[in-house]
């Protein structure tokens, strides 16, 4: 008998400890529909009035990939190049438009003629949800590796043109290859990082 992976015990391991930045990829394809579970379990997680500005782009196919290829940060192209599936994360400034039914508790004033309030909320938010992206596909049995390095100019325009989204990340999606990993490197310890008062 299977287990579901709704029903399967999720350890702090498998989302944390155990879990590594991945820079090379099996050939292991990865189904739409892991994707689509993804995102249910993405879309739950907390966000400021229940916003939810996270926007996402997967990026499967070769006509996709060739145009976001250009646009890596040139020590990010081969891996984007193999992995399974590109993941183009990005914050929509114009999540008062979804307001409505998301949060019908807020007024629908409430960021009208604020655009630093509405972009500062958006950015915020969103890029808590790229936490919460990165676990929810942990869970799913996916590795991740996140990255920074690219023409955030050029990757609004080729995949969110005529849309008030700003790519905040890039992230390479399916099954790591445990030999491109480096040793795992030092974290800090709680009395570096925090303090209880």
């Amino acid at each position: 008998m299977t287990t579901s992976p709704e029903t399967t015990p999720l350890t702090p391991a498998q989302l944390f400890s155990a879990a590594r930045t991945h820079n090379a990829w099996q050939d292991r394809p990865v189904a739409p529909e892991l994707l689509r579970e993804l995102h249910e379990r993405l879309k739950w997680a907390p966000t400021a009035m229940n916003c939810g500005p996270l926007r996402v782009r997967f990026i499967v196919s070769a006509e996709a990939r060739a145009a976001l290829l250009p646009l890596m940060a040139e020590g990010n192209r081969a891996k984007t190049a193999t992995a399974p599936v590109v993941a183009v994360l990005g914050a929509d400034l114009d999540f008062p438009a979804t307001m409505g039914r998301l949060a019908p508790h807020v007024p629908a004033a409430a960021f009208e003629g604020q655009p630093a309030k509405v972009e500062h909320m958006a950015r915020f938010n969103a890029t808590l949800q790229t936490g919460y992206f990165i676990l929810a596909a942990r869970s799913l049995g996916l590795d991740c590796g996140p990255m920074a390095g690219f023409d955030a100019a050029g990757v609004d325009a080729a995949f969110w043109g005529g849309t008030a989204v700003k790519t905040l990340l890039v992230c390479n999606l399916g099954h790591g290859d445990p030999a491109g990993l480096r040793p795992r490197a030092a974290r800090l310890d709680f009395d570096d990082a925090c303090r209880i008062l």
